[in-house]
């Protein structure tokens, strides 16, 4: 078989996996340049992130502070190891015969008959999104450790820091923190695109729409939801 027959032959899944692409790359990007400017829980998060950091650096006992970051990576730990779980059950998918499942989808209405080649593709482009996932989550991870350092390593009370210094620790720190949660919240975001996956291995069509579902989901969420209107209402300044 040609190349040419091959594109022929696959064009709507190859537009699938474009869209979907553009679905998954695209919201990350929107994300990242609007939560700048505009009200979002990233946004939002990041206000009270500072004015936690800005009381933390007020207080003699900071083990409060301390707990709420092992908090935060216990959260990051659980989603990386089950990460590396799902990749775990994912190889042994690939590895194993699937023809008793492609029978089975087969048979589902509209679905698309796959062959042994397209199964393991679609297999393929859930692993690469658990794997960025895990990268996303690990780094994360990484990233409120070194939260903990920098919060650790600030000047105390009783040293007479100046507001400047003291300004200069809470916007770090803030910073960091955000970085952090920014790398989570981009691991949870391909765990609901790799929902949008399991369509593909019925209907590229089901694929496409599922991507966009997604994207509508996750908008409504981080930029209309009741739970940012709460947080926006006692926003720290």
């Amino acid at each position: 078989m040609s190349f040419a027959d091959f594109l022929q032959m696959n064009v709507g899944n190859l537009i699938a996996v474009v869209w979907f692409l553009i679905c998954f790359r695209g919201y990350f990007v929107y994300t990242a340049r609007r939560s700048v400017d505009r009200p979002t829980l990233a946004f939002a998060m990041h206000r009270h992130r500072r004015q936690w950091i800005r009381k933390a650096l007020r207080r003699e006992n900071r083990i409060a502070d301390t707990n709420i970051i092992a908090n935060l990576e216990r959260n990051v730990s659980f989603f990386a190891s089950t990460t590396l779980f799902i990749l775990a059950g994912l190889m042994t998918v690939l590895g194993s015969s699937s023809e008793t499942v492609i029978m089975m989808l087969s048979e589902v209405p509209f679905s698309d008959h796959n062959t042994r080649g397209e199964w393991e593709l679609k297999v393929m482009l859930l692993l690469c999104l658990f794997v960025y996932a895990f990268f996303k989550f690990t780094w994360g991870l990484r990233q409120f450790g070194q939260v903990s350092v920098m919060l650790g390593g600030v000047p105390e009370r009783h040293e007479h820091p100046s507001d400047e210094v003291v300004a200069r620790h809470v916007e770090s720190i803030s910073r960091m923190a955000s970085k952090a949660a920014g790398n989570f919240n981009n691991g949870l975001r391909t765990y609901y695109f790799s929902m949008a996956v399991l369509g593909w291995f019925v209907n590229f069509w089901i694929f496409m729409l599922l991507s966009v579902l997604v994207v509508a989901v996750l908008y409504r969420r981080e930029f209309r939801s009741d739970t940012l209107a709460i947080m926006m209402s006692n926003l720290p300044e």
